[in-house]
């Protein structure tokens, strides 16, 4: 596709920073913006310095990149997403996912908190995501043009990033199950009656982000995984009743094992 504008404006304004062609980026979801400690050399820039970058806030999120090198890769660390429930857009990260594209489009790890259907994936585990449902409605690709808009979805998840994860965690032994993530709007949390139908169309995890990510992403060809840390069971399931601190809070308890996995991932060849 030809390069957009909006995206190499928004990649000049990084340069400015001393940021080029990166290695991996990563997208961190609610309470996990502790891995970007790790970064040596970092350097941190606001998105709010950044064209194109989304504004505002919601807790657990520092709306900052982070660049730097981890591992010996050069990374880049989105400290924040914006969601779709903020102000109803599901493009609002087009820019800065799209940007990518004219930084060497590395493979991309988006990482979130979600809330568990399976017992064998408790609060405080992570879980690998296979395959997703999305049955909001909103598509992230409506109103762009050309025949590239019709991304197909199979392999969304992309199987070697997948494996190479898998490898990394059994490599620092962190437990990491997987599953099918479904997506709901929020912000308010999912009634039982939605999990149980959730369960029933084959959801492992649920969450109110990721997806519309997934879509932008392979509309612009990155590599995609996806990362979920449990942070609570669906509402209804095993006395599940999911409030926004305890997913920041069990969000953070648990970032220590993404942290050693993210840096065995980044290790291997």
């Amino acid at each position: 596709m030809a390069a957009d504008p909006a995206f190499e404006k928004a990649a000049s304004a990084l340069a400015g920073y001393g940021v080029g062609a990166i290695d991996c980026a990563l997208v961190l979801g609610t309470g996990l913006g502790a891995l970007a400690e790790d970064v040596e050399g970092a350097v941190q820039i606001p998105y709010a310095a950044l064209p194109g970058f989304p504004q505002g806030e919601v807790s657990g999120h520092a709306r900052q990149l982070c660049y730097g090198t981890l591992q010996g890769r050069k990374v880049l660390i989105y400290q924040g997403r914006a969601h779709y429930y903020e102000a109803g857009d599901p493009a609002v990260m087009r820019v800065p996912l799209g940007m990518l594209t004219a930084l060497g489009s590395p493979p991309l790890i988006l990482t979130n908190a979600a809330g568990s259907l399976s017992p064998d994936m408790p609060p405080g585990s992570l879980a690998l995501i296979t395959d997703h449902i999305n049955l909001n409605g909103p598509n992230p690709l409506v109103g762009d043009q050309g025949d590239g808009r019709f991304v197909p979805m199979v392999d969304a998840y992309d199987p070697g990033l997948r494996a190479k994860l898998k490898q990394a965690a059994q490599k620092v032994d962190v437990p990491l199950g997987e599953g099918v993530y479904m997506w709901f709007s929020g912000p308010s949390f999912e009634t039982p009656a939605e999990i149980r139908m959730a369960k029933l169309l084959g959801a492992d995890l649920v969450g109110m982000s990721t997806v519309p990510e997934v879509i932008l992403a392979r509309r612009y060809g990155l590599s995609v995984a996806g990362l979920s840390i449990v942070t609570n069971m669906g509402a209804g399931l095993h006395g599940g009743a999911p409030h926004h601190t305890e997913t920041r809070d069990v969000a953070a308890l648990a970032s220590g094992a993404l942290r050693r996995l993210v840096a065995a991932f980044l290790s291997e060849p």
